[in-house]
């Protein structure tokens, strides 16, 4: 069982359907991406290829992508990837970008999941099975997964709805992923909020802030919220031009 401090993993521990993810940037956000098999990950990037305009302001600063290293001749399996975005697939090697590996959970307890303060890292949602998991993953490799947003549309959310099968489908939303949650909510809580006049201490007031953050992140967790519903694949990628996805 993956620790309760860290989610690290090995190589030879993946399992073909895995979620997994890598810390980028001295651990401000992580990459997340689906584990294929024979070494290789599906993706979801904005690279510098995406047209400003269809993210946010951080996205122009934040790619999700594996940067493909100037000085070192391109990878022999994945070659330059430095200007790709949307649905790609990766090595290993090029999807960790010399980060550790990290092997996202699903269907974890309450107790779990806030203990693991960083969003990001696991969700009260079960799996699917591996093969409808792959399924998606292909499908949407194929057929692109959308304009990539850090907010709305980004890697884990990627990942999290080829595990569950589950997307929002209200158009008003902080989108699917933990990290995204992580930071809205964290937000949230230095925000100031009429609870804060239940105390004055700077004890009482840490401890209504941290109790801000967790209920957010509680109530914003794919597994909970309301808001969502599951969409196949194929009609996922047929609406996604029209309009928001409604529930079945």
């Amino acid at each position: 069982m993956v620790g309760l401090l860290s989610n690290k993993t090995q190589k030879d521990k993946l399992k073909l359907g895995d979620h997994i993810y890598s810390w980028r940037h001295s651990y401000i956000y992580a990459h997340h991406g689906i584990y294929v098999g024979n070494g290789n990950v599906i993706h979801f990037t904005r690279g510098p290829g995406q047209e400003i305009g269809t993210g946010t302001v951080l996205d122009r600063f934040i790619f999700s992508s594996s940067l493909s290293n100037t000085s070192k001749p391109p990878c022999p399996i994945c070659g330059d990837q430095s200007k790709s975005d949307g649905v790609i697939s990766s090595c290993l090697d090029c999807f960790l970008y010399g980060g550790e590996l990290y092997l996202f959970q699903y269907g974890v307890s309450p107790a779990m999941f806030l203990a693991k303060a960083r969003g990001g890292t696991c969700t009260l949602a079960p799996s699917d099975p591996p093969g409808a998991v792959l399924h998606r993953a292909e499908y949407l490799l194929q057929n692109g997964f959308g304009a990539y947003n850090i907010f709305k549309n980004n890697c884990e959310d990627l990942a999290i709805y080829c595990k569950t099968g589950l997307i929002v489908f209200t158009k008003i939303s902080v989108g699917r992923s933990g990290q995204a949650a992580s930071f809205l909510a964290a937000a949230g809580a230095i925000v100031p909020s009429p609870l804060r006049f239940l105390t004055t201490s700077s004890p009482g007031l840490i401890a209504v802030g941290y109790g801000i953050y967790c209920i957010t992140r509680v109530m914003s967790d794919i597994g909970v919220r309301g808001d969502v519903g599951r969409i196949p694949v194929e009609r996922l990628v047929s609406e996604a031009a029209t309009e928001t996805p409604k529930e079945d």
